[in-house]
């Protein structure tokens, strides 16, 4: 287990006289300029930055415990725990930064994998009685290293204790409301088209309509912490989009879920394991438009615009074992999806399954890389399957797809607050009567993320995907040749923290589908603007 040094013990302890000295250049700094410079670039992540403005101060003539307290910290985020050692053990001689290099002297040695010099120091820090905060800090530490070798002595137990009885339950809260625009309600093509699953080939012109609307999301969780590393859960989760024009109510959809079960984690020394079980119930209601005008349908006089409503239910497995660089996973569905009873048209009503493993491997603190093996089916109990000829005959047996994917997946950490990432996945659907609705998925997506202060946090994902059909026709029409289709999405999210429990976050998004089944073509923008609260 790594520890990191809590926040107020790594601030640099900063003199506030010295932050408002003016920049100058490199060749007309005094040793106090370069050392406040050496800050600045602290403050900013820039940690080889800082070391060779300190040298430099400390070439100018600074020789001052706060310098090398300073330096001890700049080597340890740069991962030169040799040289922190050196430049903390020389910061000791002051007595007012003694204990928190104490603590932090405690750090370094664990991350150098001396355990009982990390003890030793830990101690120092917990016997005193300066910091009361830092003394808690260094009863957790020296708890969690002995729990890996010997038994804690009764003031460690006794402090654990109540830690436990702080902890016995925790309850979670997460909220989002926001506005935001439209310009594509109802996924409608872009161009009017020539329909030919209709016999009477008629030419059809979509009507895009766009619009505002109020994203809203909620999700709350209570636990129980009843065992030492298990907890019994219960959670409820909304999400919704509700548009404010009244002629866009079509375009409404929110789901409900609700879940219980329990969650068991136990962590020892590198070694961690997770496992979490639930029950799941979930009601997701919208309207079964047509994206042509965003209006309802109906077959020979019967409203079927709530065909898509449903209700999902059934039990989840979730599997973790880490270790220091290797990670394994598993996860396990079974559910039962019950659509709204249609008189006119077959039901969705269909048994999912769904398993997946996974491998991750960390090659340094800031690169891993993942292998992600999925399996899924979904097994229709009324909806007929295909013909090779595009029909879907009522006499036919029921539609059953079963898919498998294999997902690459490449994290790189560039600064403690930047990473990037790429994925690359292959998905294969198989139609299980005579393979009319085969495809091949091939999937390329990027991650990035990028907090450039204490308040800010910005993040970018984008997916491109190209479907490959060897038997399935455009409108199911074998005139109309082979389906094709691709799509391309990109998220951008920004957030600002203004207070503890509440921030503002700002969301553009963009979607394209492609085809030549024009009915499924369109293109999409949203933007939305709201707040977010976290507890």
């Amino acid at each position: 287990m790594a520890y990191k040094s809590h926040p107020f013990s790594c601030l640099i302890l900063l003199t506030l006289v010295a932050t408002f000295v003016p920049a100058q250049n490199a060749e007309a700094l005094s040793a106090e300029q370069y050392f406040v410079d050496g800050n600045r670039l602290f403050r900013d992540d820039l940690y080889w930055a800082a070391l060779l403005r300190y040298r430099q101060a400390e070439e100018e003539g600074l020789n001052t415990s706060l310098l090398h307290y300073n330096m001890g910290i700049a080597h340890y985020r740069a991962g030169q725990h040799i040289r922190a050692r050196t430049s903390l053990l020389k910061a000791l001689d002051d007595p007012t930064l003694r204990v928190v290099a104490h603590y932090n002297l405690g750090l370094n040695a664990y991350e150098l994998g001396d355990t009982d010099e990390a003890l030793r120091w830990f101690r120092l820090a917990r016997d005193q009685d300066q910091d009361e905060k830092l003394q808690t800090f260094a009863v957790v530490a020296i708890s969690r290293i002995r729990d890996q070798r010997t038994t804690p002595d009764d003031y460690e137990i006794r402090a654990e204790e109540r830690e436990k009885k702080r902890d016995f339950s925790d309850f979670t809260l997460r909220a989002r409301v926001g506005y935001g625009t439209d310009d594509n309600v109802f996924r409608s093509p872009d161009q009017p088209y020539i329909d030919l699953s209709d016999r009477l080939r008629p030419v059809i012109i979509p009507e895009v309509k766009s619009g505002a609307f109020v994203p809203v999301s909620l999700s709350a969780k209570y636990r129980i912490n009843s065992l030492e590393h298990e907890g019994f859960f219960i959670a409820y989760r909304l999400g919704g989009r509700y548009y404010v024009d009244e002629e866009l109510e079509n375009g409404n959809e929110y789901l409900h879920e609700a879940s219980f079960g329990s969650d068991y984690r136990r962590k020892e020394g590198e070694r961690e394991r997770s496992v979490n079980s639930a029950f799941k119930v979930a009601h997701h209601d919208e309207t079964y438009y047509d994206p042509d005008d965003g209006g309802s349908r109906d077959v020979d006089g019967v409203d079927i615009d709530d065909r898509m409503n449903y209700l999902r239910y059934g039990p989840e497995l979730m599997f973790r074992q880490s270790y220091e660089r290797l990670a394994i996973g598993a996860k396990f569905k079974a559910q039962l999806w019950n659509y709204e009873e249609q008189e006119v048209v077959p039901e969705f009503d269909h048994e999912y399954f769904f398993t997946s493993f996974y491998g991750q491997y960390k090659f340094t603190e800031s690169s891993l890389f993942r292998i992600t093996l999925e399996g899924y089916s979904r097994r229709y109990g009324d909806r007929p399957a295909f013909d090779l000829d595009g029909q879907q005959l009522p006499g036919n047996p029921t539609i059953r797809y079963d898919y498998y994917s294999l997902e690459l997946t490449a994290r790189q950490r560039i600064t403690d607050s930047m990473w990037f990432g790429f994925d690359i996945e292959r998905t294969e659907r198989a139609d299980k009567y005579v393979g009319y609705n085969d495809y091949t998925r091939d999937s390329v997506g990027f991650e990035f993320h990028w907090t450039p202060g204490r308040r800010f946090d910005l993040e970018t994902r984008g997916v491109y995907r190209l479907y490959d059909f060897p038997n399935a026709f455009a409108f199911h029409e074998p005139l109309a040749g082979r389906k094709t289709q691709e799509s391309a999405e990109v998220r951008l999210i920004g957030s600002f923290k203004m207070t503890r429990h509440l921030s503002l976050v700002a969301e553009a998004r963009y979607r394209e589908t492609v085809s030549n089944d024009t009915r499924i073509q369109y293109e999409r923008n949203q933007y939305v603007l709201g707040v977010r609260w976290e507890q």
